[in-house]
Order: C-alpha cells, then sequence, then structure tokens
C-alpha cells in the first residue's frame, strides 16, 4: 500500500514560527504611529510614508527574493532577509528624522520579503503532496495570523515598559532568533518538480503572455489596500473616531477600556478569526476553484466594509467588523498563492508568486500613504475606506474570468 502523504512536516513547522515571526513584528508597526508622531511633533503622514515605503519595499523584494532563493537556496534567502529585517529595526531605533525612517524601511521591507510569505509558502508548497498543498498553504498562512494576533497586544505591553526605540531592538532580536529553526527546512530539490527543465526566462515570458496570470495580478491590489492601510491606520482610527467605551460593558470587564486598547484588540481580533478563516479558504481551495472562492473572498471583504462605514463607529461595530473582516483577512494569500502553483507550476513558484504579491504591496502602500494623506488633508479616513471598498469590488469581478488549468511547459 501506499503510504498517505504526511500533511506536518518539519519543512512546515519551520515555515510557521518563521511566518509567525516575521508577520507579529510586520504587523505592529500601526502601534508606533502615535507614539513616534507625538515624540517628534510629525504630522500622521510622515511615520505613515514611513510604513507605505515598507511595504513597497517588500513588494520590490518578493520576487527578489524569490529568485534568489531558487538560485542560492532557500535558506540563504531567509538568512538574508533576516539580517535585513534586524538592521532596519535597529538603525530606525536611532533615527531622528522622517527621511531617516522612510530610508531604512527600505531594509525593513527587503527584511520581510526574505522571511515573509513569498520565499517560505514557495518551500511549503513544494514540500506538500498534491493533495495536503492547498491545506498547507493555508496552515503556513495562519501562522501569519497567529503572528498578528500577537502582535498589537505585545507592542502594547512592550510599549507601557519601555520606550518605542528598545522595542524595536527587542524585535530585531526575535526576528534574527528564526535563523535557529533553518536546518529544519529541507524542501525536496526543484529538480523533481514538474516543469523543472524549463528556464527561468521561458516560464516569465509564458505566464506574462497568459491573461490570467495579468487578472491574478490586479486582483492582489485590492487585498495590499485594505490590509496595509488597516494595520497602519486602523488601530489610530479606532482610537480617534470610535464611541466611547462603558463601563459596565463586556469590554471593560476584561480590560479594555480606552479606543486606543481597543484598537491595538481590534487587530488581534483580526488575527484570531483570520486562523480560521485561512484554514477554511486552504480547505476550500481543495474542493472549489480556487478563483471562485477567491472573488467571494473580495466580495466579503466589500460588503463588510461599506457596512462598517454606513453605521456609527461603535465598540460592538468594531468588535462585530473586526471578526469578520478577520475572516477573510489572509484567506486570500494561500488561494493566491496555489493558483499560481497550479497554473503556472512549482518550479518557479517563488519569483512567480512573488511577482503576483508585487501587485499587492504597490496596493499596500497606496493605502497606507493615502490613509496619512488624507487624513492630514480631511481629518478623518473617511475617504480613503470608501476607496478601498471600490478596489474591493473590482477584484471580486476580475477573478471571475481566470482560467484555472495548468500551463504547458515551454522548451528551456
Amino acid at each position: 500500500m501506499t503510504p498517505t502523504p504526511r500533511l506536518i512536516t518539519p519543512v512546515l513547522i519551520a515555515g510557521l514560527l518563521i511566518l509567525l515571526v516575521s508577520n507579529a513584528i510586520r504587523s505592529s508597526f500601526g502601534v508606533f504611529q502615535i507614539p513616534v508622531a507625538t515624540e517628534f511633533g510629525w504630522p500622521r503622514s510622515e511615520f505613515s510614508f514611513a510604513i507605505a515605503v515598507q511595504n513597497l519595499a517588500w513588494g520590490i523584494g518578493a520576487p527578489l527574493f524569490g529568485a534568489i532563493a531558487e538560485r542560492f537556496g532557500d535558506r540563504k534567502a531567509v538568512i538574508l532577509g533576516a539580517l535585513c529585517y534586524a538592521a532596519g529595526l535597529v538603525l530606525s531605533a536611532r533615527a531622528v528624522s522622517p527621511e531617516a525612517h522612510q530610508m531604512l524601511e527600505i531594509l525593513v521591507g527587503f527584511g520581510i520579503a526574505g522571511t515573509g510569505f513569498g520565499v517560505v509558502l514557495a518551500v511549503v508548497g513544494r514540500a506538500a503532496s498534491d493533495e495536503n498543498r492547498s491545506l498547507a498553504l493555508g496552515l503556513a498562512t495562519a501562522a501569519g495570523s497567529l503572528g498578528q494576533v500577537l502582535s498589537a497586544p505585545v507592542a502594547e505591553i512592550l510599549l507601557s515598559h519601555f520606550p518605542w526605540q528598545t522595542v524595536f531592538l527587542i524585535f530585531a532580536a526575535a526576528i534574527l532568533s528564526v535563523i535557529a529553526v533553518l536546518p529544519l527546512m529541507r524542501a525536496p530539490e526543484r529538480s523533481v518538480t514538474p516543469g523543472a527543465d524549463v528556464s527561468m526566462t521561458a516560464a516569465l515570458r509564458q505566464a506574462f503572455r497568459d491573461p490570467s496570470f495579468t487578472l491574478i495580478f490586479l486582483g492582489f491590489f485590492s487585498c495590499g489596500y485594505q490590509l496595509g492601510f488597516m494595520v497602519a491606520h486602523f488601530p489610530a482610527m479606532v482610537t480617534e473616531m470610535c464611541g466611547p467605551i462603558s463601563p459596565a460593558s463586556p469590554l471593560a470587564a476584561i480590560g479594555i477600556t480606552s479606543t486606543s486598547a481597543l484598537g491595538a484588540a481590534a487587530i488581534a481580533l483580526i488575527g484570531i478569526a483570520n486562523i480560521a478563516g485561512t484554514l477554511t479558504a486552504g480547505w476550500l481551495g481543495r474542493i472549489y476553484p480556487k478563483k471562485y472562492v477567491l472573488a467571494g473572498v473580495y466580495a466579503g471583504r466589500t460588503l463588510f466594509a461599506a457596512l462598517f462605514i454606513l453605521f456609527p463607529i461603535t465598540p460592538l461595530t468594531v468588535v462585530l467588523f473586526s471578526l469578520g473582516m478577520g475572516a477573510l483577512w489572509l484567506a486570500t494569500v494561500p488561494l493566491t498563492s496555489g493558483l499560481v502553483g497550479h497554473i503556472y507550476r512549482l518550479r518557479y513558484m517563488g519569483t512567480l508568486y512573488g511577482i503576483v504579491f508585487l501587485s499587492h504591496q504597490i496596493g499596500s502602500f497606496m493605502g497606507v500613504w493615502l490613509g496619512g494623506r488624507f487624513y492630514d488633508t480631511y481629518g478623518d479616513y473617511t475617504l480613503v475606506w470608501w476607496v478601498g471598498v471600490a478596489v474591493g469590488a473590482f477584484s471580486a469581478i476580475v477573478h471571475l474570468p481566470v482560467r484555472e488549468r495548468r500551463m504547458v511547459a515551454l522548451p528551456a
């Protein structure tokens, strides 16, 4: 009898841990919006632009680190990413001007690219069997969600004891610690995967000529826009726009007595809900065409976002929205990466997914930057929120024409 392929492998465990730490640090930057701006007396747009640069550098770095992993090895790419990440955090802790923070976030963004979804999901996808791949990618993405659950509360706790500069140094030490699990990342050699005889140039040419690749690229923009805006601005948005928390409410009973604490807790709630949502998306991707599941995810996001901004923002609507949006938060990642791996095969999945992910990060850059710019111009986040609703609806539509079938390999 042929043994059943294992879902839980050392490669998956290593990927879970790396994504948990990397995403936890990345997801915490919104908590630093007010402390950094207050210390230096900056307008909101200055630190927002630094986070926007980080997201854009992450997007540019994703295909670069994917290519590094495919040329020199996955573990070397992760080590380089961790070193860039730590260096950016350490130097940012000493930066005192907006321009310095914005330039140093390029290092942080490259670090996220080397330790984030692009490199790690390609390794996890290659190591998993065909029947387990979608769920394995869902588990790895859920680990990133768990990092998000921990990020804002941990950052808030650390900020209550240390200045933000010290917290950055603690985070630098944390990202360097992921190097310890790299011996577990031993995925099968790429030469055994389908399409291994195709050169990278030929694979890229084939993908760029396929209209479906363009549609997937365009559709991932809104995911980045919405996530980038919310990670960077939602805690501050809740702090300033949400109604007061009643002393007799269940939130107050568990220690959430201010809208500032609720803003940090909202990011954690999104992460908690997303663990279940991401696993469900990975499971659904095994059963139904991924493009339809993706369209449904984007449609759901659009509906939740529109309803949230149409009604008065209260502690209850913040909690309900966080749970609803959280269930769809990173559900796009295992579906999109799985779609790329399925259509264009696994040999250059890291590079091809990295290129698609660039669209995600261009969207993230726009969401973070416009959030700060519109806030400084109009005094709130309403207009930038409606832009997010519109691009979400666009993504729900644009995935429907995708042709979800494997491409014929080109000769090298």
